[in-house]
């Protein structure tokens, strides 16, 4: 199986660097642009099926991917964002304010037991990626595209790379990007990463 693994594309919050979780805030015009842009980075890939989270920026690039095709969408739970819990709409400044413990604690070695506040944790986002996992390995798809949110993707990738939790740090994954894994059995190659090639044409 041949797996895309898509980031939504800009949002206001995005824009302005405000924790982003559960949410549903649209994209902004340059998002609108990205995920067109992704749309025609996937003309003429056969894909069997794209999996998008149900949160209104990720579904629109979902359907830009699907555009002018019959390829059925399925919106699932699985690859919703993390819920980030009272960091929702927070600036950076704001957090070390108020929950100054927590990411002494967020930024330490073992983070993925600590849940945000008022939210979610890495491994409860984790058991989500493994489910959806589960049911790409037990689905007869060849070429397949998911389209999520940022800590999904991370995590997705510490899942297919048999990676520690708190390596999702070493990943940068932005707005529109496109990362891409060959899904043989239980090995996985990576063929690419954080792909934002096909928005060179979007740049100031």
């Amino acid at each position: 199986m041949i797996l895309y693994v898509v980031r939504h594309g800009e949002t206001e919050y995005n824009r302005t660097n405000l924790g982003l979780g559960r949410r549903d805030i649209p994209l902004t015009p340059l998002g609108e642009a990205q995920a067109a842009a992704v749309g025609r980075r996937f003309a003429g890939v056969e894909l069997q099926r794209i999996y998008t989270s149900p949160l209104g920026r990720a579904a629109a690039v979902a359907r830009s991917i699907a555009a002018g095709s019959d390829v059925p969408i399925v919106v699932t739970d699985d690859l919703l964002e993390m819920n980030v819990g009272d960091a929702e709409g927070m600036t950076g400044e704001e957090m070390r304010a108020q929950f100054p413990d927590f990411l002494r604690s967020w930024v330490g070695p073992s983070p993925e037991a600590l849940p945000m506040p008022g939210g979610e944790s890495l491994a409860d986002v984790r058991g989500r990626v493994d489910q959806f996992l589960a049911t790409l390995r037990g689905s007869h798809d060849e070429v397949v595209a998911a389209v999520s949110h940022n800590f999904v993707v991370k995590v997705m990738l510490c899942r297919l790379l048999d990676l520690p939790l708190a390596s999702f740090r070493d990943f940068a994954i932005d707005l529109g990007s496109i990362s891409t894994f060959m899904i043989r059995s239980e090995r996985v190659n990576v063929l690419s990463v954080n792909d934002t090639c096909h928005l060179i044409s979007l740049e100031p």
